[in-house]
Order: C-alpha cells, then structure tokens, then sequence
C-alpha cells in the first residue's frame, strides 16, 4: 500500500533550499517515490492559519518511506534542511484499495 510524506515548510535560506531540494530530489527517485505536490499555490479554505508551501512525495510502501527517511543519501539532505527550511513532516499510509 502506497505512503506518503507530507511536508509543510517555509524557506529560510534560498540558497540552502536549492541545494537541500537537489540532494532529498535524488533521494527520492533513488527509493521510489514520486513527487505529487512540489510547491504550487495553496490555499487554505477552512480553518487553521494559512497554508504554507506544501510537498507531497508518494513511496510504494510506508517501509520503503521510513527506508528513505534513515537512509545515508537523505542524510546528507538533511545536513542542509536545518539551513534551508522550517517543517512539519507527516508520514501517512495510504488508503486500501476498494
């Protein structure tokens, strides 16, 4: 069953963010996922502050996300995340088929 990573974020280094985008892009492809939502307006229409910009990447699997989140290929964008971006991060299993 499909997994999906949820971020919510606000940029605080532009350049920081070119690079950490770059490196977690690869890392992604590399365990499977797939960009669904890169970034596009957002907008909230009930409740809650605004939406802020929004990612959602989908994995086969919600092992293969967690595989991905503690790889070394992610570490290494995460070494550039605490420069370039404020996040929340949900992890969430999709829905069983019909």
């Amino acid at each position: 069953m499909a997994a999906y990573v949820i971020s919510e974020i606000e940029v605080r280094e532009p350049e920081a963010m070119e690079r950490y985008r770059d490196l977690a892009a690869r890392s992604i492809a590399q365990y499977g996922g797939r960009y669904l939502v890169r970034g596009g307006p957002a907008e909230a229409v009930e409740g809650g502050p605004p939406a802020k910009t929004l990612i959602i990447v989908e994995f086969p699997s919600m092992a293969r996300l967690r595989e991905w989140y503690a790889s070394p290929e992610y570490a290494e964008a995460l070494g550039e995340r605490w420069k370039a971006l404020d996040r929340r991060l949900v992890f969430v299993e999709g829905a069983a088929p019909a």
